[in-house]
């Protein structure tokens, strides 16, 4: 009896095996960003253990997506049962319009500013032509902000407050960590403070601010200032006390091994102490950065300052037939950039500590 085998193909085995070895390296980065269920998709396609990648692409895409389509349907079906004093509430289809109503005003707006710029070019041209170049004028276009132009306002202001927050946040979080005095001395404060909303911060913080930035600038206008400043008060707390537990958690053999060594004050900390309480430090910024992308929606929507939360506000008190829709776009924007604002962190911590990455 004689038995047929299938030749053993080295080479290909081992240009698989490199292919999978760089989907691993690729997986590292796709997964912080929500982006794993392209691994298995990947991996199926140069022939690795289809049994296995199946199993991890119904995990990581099909059953996401019966969630989703899920969701969707009860939406759909329940939406229009629903009415209010400006009519049903909107379904999937009805909020999809409206998207794209919000695309079209952003292009329409941009074609004005470039009629705008051409006209003034054209004007500008005409009377250095005619040797009255004194009274060229330069102009910037004053249209109304669009829904893009909203949400890269709201982006930069919860970007400076978290900045602000974090260089505070840090520093006092180590120092809590270190010492019990200080930490004794500050506790009362983090557990009194922390709880306040932004609706009371937020008074306190205009006053101040209209007081101290009497010459504010264009490119840091005082309503951003304000909106990020209220902003940095509520979301610095997650922050202090994941960094004050991540400094004290560390290994004491390793601060007795500074102290042998004779290690600097600065030195420890940036050899000892922030190494291994990194993970803890990222934690505490993610979720800082998750309450600061809240809290500046409410602040935008009190002090009625440029952004997301002032969009919402005036579609909410214009009342036309369009506006809930409009809301309910905003409502999913805004729950898609904090999305994608966790998993940059998520996918920060992930580059820098070591446990992410075990």
């Amino acid at each position: 009896m004689t038995i047929v085998t299938e030749p053993f193909d080295a080479e290909a085995t081992a240009r698989r095996e490199r292919r999978i070895a760089k989907i691993n390296g690729i997986a590292r980065f796709a997964r912080p960003f929500g982006l794993g269920f392209t691994v298995p998709l990947m991996k199926l396609a140069v022939g690795d253990t289809p049994a296995e990648q199946w199993e991890d692409l119904k995990q990581t895409l099909l059953v996401p997506l019966i969630g989703i389509l899920a969701f969707l349907l009860a939406w759909a079906v329940l939406a229009p049962r629903v009415q209010t004093s400006l009519g049903a509430i909107p379904g999937p289809a009805a909020v999809w319009e409206q998207a794209g109503a919000l695309v079209d005003d952003y292009f329409a707006e941009q074609e004005k500013a470039r009629e705008f710029y051409a006209r003034q070019d054209a004007r500008n041209q005409k009377l250095i032509e005619a040797g009255q170049a004194d009274r060229v004028k330069v102009r910037p276009y004053t249209g109304r902000p669009t829904y893009f132009h909203q949400i890269l306002t709201s982006l930069l202001t919860v970007g400076l407050g978290f900045v602000i927050g974090t260089v505070i946040a840090i520093p006092v979080g180590i120092a809590c960590g270190l010492s019990k005095t200080f930490n004794g001395g500050i506790n009362p404060l983090i557990q009194i403070f922390k709880p306040v909303s932004p609706l009371a911060w937020l008074p306190i913080v205009t006053m101040i601010v209209s007081a101290l930035y009497v010459n504010p600038s264009d490119l840091l206008p005082k309503s951003m200032v304000i909106s990020a400043v209220t902003v940095t008060l509520c979301s610095i707390w997650p922050t202090i006390i994941n960094t004050a537990l991540g400094v004290a958690s560390i290994d004491r053999d390793l601060v007795n091994v500074g102290k042998v060594l004779q290690l600097s004050t600065w030195t420890t900390i940036r050899k000892l102490v922030l190494p291994s309480s990194l993970p803890l430090i990222f934690t505490g910024l993610r979720l800082s950065l998750g309450v600061g992308w809240m809290v500046l929606i409410a602040a935008e929507m009190l002090a009625q300052n440029p952004g997301l939360g002032k969009f919402v506000w005036d579609e909410f008190q214009n009342g036309s037939s369009s506006s809930l829709a409009r809301i309910m776009v905003a409502v999913f924007t805004i729950g898609i950039i904090g999305f994608f604002l966790d998993r940059v962190m998520f996918a920060l911590q992930s580059a820098f500590t070591y446990s992410a990455n075990r």
